[in-house]
């Protein structure tokens, strides 16, 4: 149980990192930092999204299949 009060973070604790943040970054970098993040975030969800379809291990076994044994 005392674990989880070490990682227990207050609204000061994350007002103090904002601030910290907007001083080393400034107001603008950051929504370019969030933004490159969401487009990341995305393209790993559309990764696996594409992994879970049942056709995409169709396509690339049957390919294997049909290549000449000689």
């Amino acid at each position: 149980m005392n674990t989880l009060t070490i990682l227990a973070l207050s609204w000061q604790h994350i007002l103090i990192v904002a601030i910290l943040l907007v001083l080393l970054f400034g107001g603008k970098k950051i929504p370019e930092l969030m933004r490159g993040v969401g487009s990341g975030i995305k393209e790993f969800k559309d990764a696996v999204k594409e992994e879970d379809k049942p056709g995409s291990e169709k396509k690339s076994s049957s390919t294997d299949n049909n290549s000449p044994s000689n």
